[in-house]
């Protein structure tokens, strides 16, 4: 369930490899929360032990947002997925909504400075695709208002001395098009996605140097597709009633897969049309737990960490490093789980100038005692793992610390 409250998140970004596609360490971004509590705890920046300067030269210092759960001024932009899904009574806890959420729509000056405050160096943040074009195309009308609103943000970041990373889609899909085709389970989505991006490319890309295409695909697919407990809430009814006659089995697939040639087919775009010129670069930010065997000497619960990494990790990041799912996926999947043609493969291939990686938990992996109900096949037992935080009762490590609050 989600909440939206004034929040400010982060990221890390090791820039001075930033270009370079050799792997996953290049260019890490992962969530600052932790790191911001450490160093308050140490004394700050100039405090003895862990602080800012523990970090190398080059290391980057930021904070990051999302539009759907940051913004709120619904009224001036088109209605997404999440506004839907937050109507619907049951699917948030605590009956909150976009409406409002942290009024940075309104509050974002105020907001920049406490990131400056921070002594931050980067403001991640996301455009929603139903402020820009609120019929989800551009010849449903572009929203002058939306853009005038991302231009004086970007222009705000920079004069601030903020490096802008910008996510082009964080989990909102113009309801238009999800009541039109279906969203990211229609091809259609690709043509109109990309449309989209090059339309932020050719009005922010002059500012913008990194761009992201989607923010954490496994989740968007996985929970709104599968278990139905985020926006659009699908899921099959043998995995939650609440979402009807859905499909847990195929739809998280079929909406990844379609969300992978998006990427590609705009990281083609901009490298081909835009880059040269713009000298920006363009990535993913994909997520991941860590997971360790919940029985060291077991041979089984050890490839059950495997099969955790491939189904969460390895969903999203494979194609875009070799252009196909991973072997465990395509396994125990299937026919499920659709292919990509060669040409697709060769465009996926590489997909990438940096890498993001959200971190926030690690788990225990433990083989399932027994294979799936073959007549209840869905995303989240495809993998045969049994995941868990605890063993004997003990936690896997000390919790989380409380993220940080801004009022």
């Amino acid at each position: 369930m989600y909440k939206y409250t004034r929040q400010t998140a982060g990221l890390i970004d090791n820039s001075e490899h930033a270009g370079d596609r050799v792997g996953m360490d290049r260019a890490l971004l992962v969530p600052a929360l932790l790191l911001a509590a450490l160093l308050a705890c140490s004394g700050g920046v100039h405090g003895a032990g862990f602080n800012r300067y523990s970090f190398p030269k080059g290391f980057i210092f930021g904070t990051g947002s999302s539009a759907i759960q940051y913004e709120g001024a619904v009224n001036l932009r088109g209605k997404n997925i999440w506004d839907t899904f937050a109507r619907t009574p049951g699917k948030i806890a605590d009956g909150s909504n976009p409406d409002t959420a942290n009024d940075f729509y309104h509050r974002y000056k105020d907001d920049l400075k406490l990131i400056t405050d921070m002594n931050m160096d980067t403001f991640r943040f996301s455009l929603a695709w139903s402020r820009i074009l609120p019929n989800g195309t551009i010849a449903g009308g572009i929203n002058k208002a939306g853009v005038d609103f991302y231009n004086s943000l970007i222009d705000k970041v920079l004069a601030r001395g903020l490096t802008p990373f910008v996510t082009i889609f964080h989990f909102d899909t113009p309801q238009v098009l999800e009541d039109k085709y279906g969203g990211f389970l229609s091809q259609n989505i690709v043509k109109d996605y990309v449309e989209y991006a090059e339309l932020c490319f050719k009005l922010f890309g002059d500012r913008v140097k990194f761009w992201t295409t989607f923010n954490e695909p496994m989740i968007f697919c996985a929970f709104g597709y599968g278990s139905g407990s985020t926006a659009p809430g699908r899921c099959s009814p043998y995995v939650s009633k609440a979402c009807g006659a859905r499909d847990s089995s195929t739809e998280p697939y079929i909406a990844g897969h379609n969300l992978l040639i998006a990427h590609a087919e705009a990281v083609r775009l901009y490298r081909t049309r835009y880059q040269p010129a713009q000298r920006g670069q363009v990535g993913i930010v994909q997520v991941s737990h860590w997971f360790i065997p919940y029985d060291a000497a077991s041979d089984a619960d050890r490839h059950a960490v495997k099969r955790s990494l491939d189904f969460m990790l390895g969903w999203f990041m494979h194609p875009v490093a070799f252009g196909e799912y991973p072997a465990t996926m395509r396994r125990l999947v299937g026919l499920r789980l659709p292919e990509f043609t060669k040409e697709q493969s060769d465009m996926l291939k590489g997909s990438y100038d940096f890498l993001g990686l959200n971190y926030y938990t690690s788990n225990y992996a433990q083989a399932a005692a027994r294979a799936p109900d073959r007549r209840q096949p869905s995303y989240g037992t495809d993998h045969r793992v049994n995941q868990t935080g605890y063993r004997n009762g003990i936690p896997i490590g000390p919790p989380a610390y409380t993220p940080i609050f801004f009022n």
